[in-house]
């Protein structure tokens, strides 16, 4: 049997979010990871996430090596299922809808990346609340363009900002939201996301040329975000 507990803080009120409708949510994060969810919601939130795995099979040869390794393959695919169930929690906690949550049970290749805005701004409200405003932008429209030229998903809660994409999205996104943090005019931020959309458009083609594959569709409007932005 493994065994594997953790702890994720999660702000009281972003655990009815977590629980869903008559417990939908919480259930099947618990069937989809094979976890058990413990939640605390007194004066300090909290969900301990608790993996214990008696299911765990080896193959019945007698060979010592192929017992090994299916007994390797099958821990391994139970640390990610737990893994990942951190993951969404950490999302819901950090202001995801279970929707958009869902996102990193449904791709093994999409991560969460959390941003501390206090250790840039420090514990100042006014700080704080300016700073967000520049990340949501005007009737969220910053926030908007940031996931539409990266393909990330973004969310602005608390002193937080939490990303949820694939590798090269959610390393895009952190530095566009490291942009506007430290004071670059939302103009530059999407120019320099178009340009990054531009090379990964033009590496695509370049690729699909050498495999003989043909020409790709086109990237999108994403030219059209630059000009009256309406957030500087």
């Amino acid at each position: 049997m493994m065994e594997f507990r953790q702890v994720v803080k999660v702000p009281k009120d972003r655990i009815g979010v977590l629980i869903g409708k008559d417990g939908s949510v919480k259930e099947m994060v618990e069937k989809r990871c094979n976890v058990k969810l413990y939640i605390e919601s007194d004066e300090d939130a909290s969900v301990e996430i608790v993996a214990g795995n008696a299911d765990i099979t080896t193959s019945t040869s007698t060979s010592t090596s192929t017992t090994s390794t299916s007994t390797s393959t099958h821990e391994g695919e139970y640390a990610d299922k737990v893994f990942k169930a951190i993951e969404f929690v950490t999302a819901i906690a950090k202001g995801f809808s279970p929707d958009r949550a869902m996102r990193l049970l449904n791709d093994e290749e999409c991560m969460i990346n959390v941003i501390d805005l206090k250790d840039y701004v420090g514990r100042s409200y006014n700080a704080l609340q300016r700073v967000k405003g520049r990340l949501i932008g005007s009737y969220g429209k910053a926030r908007r363009l940031i996931e539409e030229l990266t393909g990330a998903y973004i969310s602005v809660y608390g002193h937080y900002v939490a990303i949820i994409g694939k590798a090269e999205e959610v390393r895009l996104a952190s530095e566009a939201v490291t942009m506007l943090i430290n004071g670059s005019m939302h103009s530059t931020v999407y120019n320099m996301l178009q340009k990054a959309r531009r090379r990964a458009k033009m590496e695509r083609l370049k690729l699909w040329e050498d495999e003989g594959v043909g020409d790709v569709d086109d990237v999108g409007t994403a030219g059209n975000y630059v000009t009256n932005n309406g957030e500087d």
